[in-house]
């Protein structure tokens, strides 16, 4: 049954850590819009949606935090997700999502092997072409502009910097491409 209103997730986090299912994980919730990941051009019908409350102008409370870990553990498990195809709607709808928001700490996630971090490297030459090829690699294929492609990823990776493609930039979304191709399993063409 589609949501009159188009808008659900399976599960909700309260800042105090408390975990509240809202609708079962075999159906689809309408949390993701028109959301784009990969090959993923239906993102509600193939993926679990977690709200976390925070109104995005503090960081994410500690029980709130370890309650995701708990519950994304559990999820990637039962469902057999791996790390890199956990993402915020930032990544998968840029310009027109942008939570979880500057303030997440995605690094913690990669730490519990919950995400990806990337690694610093060798930076390949800095260009607007160059970065959005490494990023549709990566998974970002959302349609969307250099800039909000730009905008999405440094959400996640980059917070603080500002500007035009970078060095910093290049050096994290090559690693990313590389190590974490969206679609690597995907057959030979």
């Amino acid at each position: 049954m589609r949501s009159r209103a188009e808008v659900s997730a399976h599960w909700l986090i309260s800042g105090s850590g408390a975990v509240t299912g809202l609708v079962p994980e075999d159906l689809r919730a309408w949390h993701a819009g028109a959301g784009r990941w990969g090959g993923v051009s239906d993102v509600n019908s193939r993926s679990i949606g977690i709200e976390l409350y925070n109104r995005g102008d503090h960081p994410f409370a500690g029980p709130q935090m370890a309650a995701l870990e708990k519950l994304l553990g559990e999820l990637m498990v039962r469902w057999s997700i791996r790390p890199e195809r956990v993402i915020g709607h930032s990544d998968m709808a840029p310009g027109r999502k942008d939570d979880p928001g500057p303030r997440f700490d995605w690094r913690r996630l990669a730490q519990h092997g919950l995400s990806v971090w990337p690694e610093r490297g060798q930076a390949p030459p800095v260009s607007s072409s160059g970065f959005d090829d490494l990023a549709r690699r990566f998974g970002y294929t959302a349609e969307a502009s250099h800039e909000l492609r730009l905008r999405a990823f440094r959400l996640r990776f980059r917070p603080r910097a500002h500007g035009p493609v970078e060095a910093a930039d290049m050096a994290l979304i090559a690693d990313l491409a590389a190590r974490f191709p969206v679609d690597r399993d995907a057959p030979a063409a």
